[in-house]
């Protein structure tokens, strides 16, 4: 069995982002030689995601309406967490959305469903962070 892995990094200007990773990824496959496995794919900070889903802006703009709904950002007082720093919300969204995703690997291609994409998910941005891609397999 063969392993591979990678750290993909990102610094995203704006608190929140949705980025699509997925050719980044497949990049990493390609590089790999695996033609039969499994992919993980995980974030590595603790305010930050990745998730699959479909790639259409509407249904971004969604989560992001949705998460801020859910563990809105002010008033930071709110959070037990926040006093260094005032990032609470964005562990929060970090839960909700997910760490990692293992994809399977067939015949040297992500087996996706349709309109399957993978992405990070920025809760709190303006610092650089990473994520880990592993692929295991033959």
């Amino acid at each position: 069995m063969k392993s591979y892995h990678k750290e993909l990094w990102f610094e995203v200007p704006t608190r929140r982002a949705l980025i699509n990773i997925t050719s980044q990824v497949e990049e990493c496959l390609a590089e790999s030689k695996i033609r039969e496995g499994l992919l993980l794919c995980n974030a590595m900070h603790i305010t930050a995601s990745v998730f699959i889903n479909d790639d259409e802006s509407g249904l971004h703009r969604d989560y992001d309406l949705w998460l801020e709904k859910l563990a809105p950002h002010a008033p930071v007082d709110q959070y037990h967490h926040n006093g260094y720093e005032d990032n609470a919300d964005a562990h929060l969204k970090r839960q909700i959305m997910g760490r990692e995703v293992v994809v399977a690997i067939t015949e040297g291609r992500l087996h996706f469903g349709t309109w399957e994409q993978i992405f990070y998910g920025e809760f709190d941005g303006r610092r650089r962070k990473r994520v880990l891609v592993k692929i295991i397999g033959e």
